[in-house]
């Protein structure tokens, strides 16, 4: 950064720094913020069409408010790049991301002025509301603002905490930042409405009734980009007293033309040239995972005209663009509503209808008591597309996918799996059409191992793995992307490789020829070690008595910080080279009781491997 484009962001290392300054400077202020965002995340990429949007906005609040006292929270945090840079990390945001870097969403550990750590959406009305309890209960003088998006608002928690703010008579202010989307183009009535209130209808009155209705005093719409008519209405806000909601509105993208003709395609770009908008983009190594699916259920879709496609606002990062439009009536973008999203499911399934949930690993948490109660008690042929299973790198801990495995596992009636190339992947989803029960097909960010994919749809036997390597002493069962990852160290030490496919169902069979032949087991997978797929074959185990040397690797009791998907992956040990290093020295460590026999004949599910 130098004085020469950005004389009057330089002097600004904190809000307090901001305050100081004329009101008149805050459009210059606001202009060079604008500015630096595009020079910054055009270096290594980031979330951005967001940010544009709400320069001004943060701007003003931290001009009026006197952050971190008052508190202000984010909602998503996709939005609070110049938040960020506001409050002491300018310097910084060029790391966002990346590994040592800012945290991609405001996180409490990393700056006094988060005052709330985001990632998931639609939590900032909750969670302003126990501070503005809090700030009463203690007699502190404190008031608390929650910027959400309109987008985020279509989520049912979101409406939870509006019934509950507007019958408490405390401070609070809601800034609806209303740009029109989400991350793809905002749906559903609720922004219909909104819509209507900006267009020639100005149905202002009706608006008005909602909010006043439900105990807020509505204010608005109000230009979201003329930094100096938000501050005159933020200060006579700040003074108002009760719970208010201040209606927004901005362009997503605003003062970069590409992100503002294209606000989907800008939402995270990755690095490009800033002057012409191009991106650079790195060599592809085949189709992801994410891809693999999309094509797998066109095709599937073309055969069955039952298959329907369901997303709770994820269509770009699920991979349904093209489905959206060959199929756009057997096509459902629900919001930001997880919840609902798996209950329509059922719905669906309940009358004749093949419904495929594409969703997130870390977005499925949000709908555990629907995935139970409504898909799984009721045994309903409900498809799961987990993406992102497992380490997805940059977002960080708020998004890595840790956990589904854990908590699917105990869950009757669902079968789980995990394929282990991309051709797995597409075979897989067409097994989990045709098994006429609630079933998981989850799979990792980016690109597989580059296996050929099979054009033809097959369907593959429920519950049984596949035998990938016949060794000595030690037998690795791996579940998924690590199947891939163990293969090297395998063939360097002549040890047994399982591609156990099925979670749930699990090939009790394999597991325990495995243990009558060999000195140990090690289990790999790309989920928490906790409760996870090593926990099943370790049950397994003990329900039949054997005793002997186990190892579950996968990721540790903690949670994973940001960073690309591999320095993830090493973090958690579940790199090649951390793999190896821990299979052998615990092997050699005399983990497990080393003892020579001759080769013998194994019959593992009906094939003979000589060992």
């Amino acid at each position: 950064m130098n004085a020469v484009n950005y004389p009057l962001l330089m002097r600004i290392d904190s809000p307090g720094d901001l305050r100081l300054l004329s009101p008149k400077l805050l459009e210059q202020v606001a202009s060079e913020l604008r500015s630096y965002l595009i020079d910054t995340v055009s270096q290594n990429g980031g979330h951005f069409a967001a940010g544009l949007g709400a320069v001004e906005l943060a701007v003003a609040l931290h001009y009026v408010y006197q952050t971190p006292h008052d508190r202000l929270l984010w909602d998503v945090g996709h939005q609070a790049y110049p938040h960020k840079v506001l409050t002491g990390r300018r310097e910084r945001l060029s790391g966002i991301k990346l590994r040592g870097g800012l945290a991609p969403f405001p996180a409490r550990y990393e700056s006094e002025y988060d005052a709330f750590g985001v990632g998931h959406s639609s939590t900032s009305l909750s969670a302003a509301l126990g501070m503005a309890i809090a700030a009463a209960r203690t007699a502190t003088a404190r008031r608390i603002v929650a910027v959400i998006g309109d987008g985020a608002m279509s989520a049912g928690i979101a409406f939870e905490a509006l019934n509950h703010i507007g019958s408490m008579d405390l401070d609070i202010l809601v800034v609806l930042n209303d740009n029109d989307m989400s991350i793809s183009e905002a749906t559903g009535a609720f922004s219909n409405y909104l819509a209507r209130l900006l267009s020639g209808e100005r149905e202002t009155a009706r608006v008005r009734t909602l909010f006043d209705d439900m105990g807020l005093n509505y204010a608005g719409p109000v230009d979201g980009h003329d930094v100096g008519g938000l501050v005159a209405t933020l200060k006579n806000l700040r003074e108002t007293r009760g719970p208010q909601l201040l209606h927004v509105v901005t362009t997503k993208g605003k003062g970069y033309g590409p992100a503002e003709a294209d606000p989907i395609t800008w939402h995270g770009p990755g690095p490009f040239d800033a002057r012409t908008g191009v991106a650079i983009k790195e060599n592809s190594a085949g189709p992801t995972y994410t891809q693999v699916f999309a094509q797998s259920l066109i095709d599937c879709a073309q055969r069955d005209e039952r298959v329907v496609a369901i997303t709770p606002a994820m269509r770009e990062g699920s991979g349904l663009v093209e489905f959206s439009r060959r199929f756009p009536l057997r096509y459902f973008d629900v919001g930001i509503a997880e919840q609902h999203a798996l209950t329509v499911a059922a719905g669906m399934a309940c009358d004749g209808l093949k419904p495929v949930v594409a969703i997130y690993s870390t977005f499925l948490q949000r709908a555990y008591d629907q995935l139970i109660h409504d898909v799984a008690l009721q045994n309903l042929p409900v498809v799961f597309a987990i993406d992102r299973a497992g380490l997805v790198g940059g977002d960080g801990a708020t998004h890595q996918g840790s956990f589904d495995l854990t908590y699917q596992r105990c869950i009757p009636n669902l079968v789980i799996m995990a394929p282990a190339d991309e051709n797995e992947c597409r075979q897989m989803l067409h097994t989990a059409l045709c098994c006429d029960r609630p079933a998981a097909v989850r799979y990792p960010r980016g690109t597989g191992p580059g296996v050929p994919i099979e054009s033809h749809l097959s369907i593959y036997s429920i519950g049984k793995a596949e035998l990938r390597r016949a060794g000595r002493g030690t037998a690795i069962l791996a579940f998924g992307s690590m199947v891939s990852a163990c293969q090297a160290l395998v063939e360097a030490h002549d040890m047994t490789l399982v591609n156990m496919r099925f979670v749930k169902p699990l090939d009790e069979e394999i597991v325990l020829t495995l243990a009558a032949n060999h000195d140990a087991l090690v289990t790999v997978e790309e989920n928490a070690i906790a409760g996870g797929a090593g926990s099943a074959i370790n049950e397994v185990l003990l329900a039949a008595g054997v005793q002997m040397p186990v190892l579950n690797c996968g990721i540790p009791d903690r949670f994973i910080e940001h960073g690309a998907r591999n320095d993830c992956l090493r973090d958690a040990g579940l790199d090649r080279e951390g793999l190896e290093r821990r299979i052998t020295r615990w092997c050699q460590a005399g983990a497990r009781s080393a003892r020579s026999r001759p080769p013998r004949t194994l019959h593992v599910i009906g094939r003979q491997i000589s060992s």
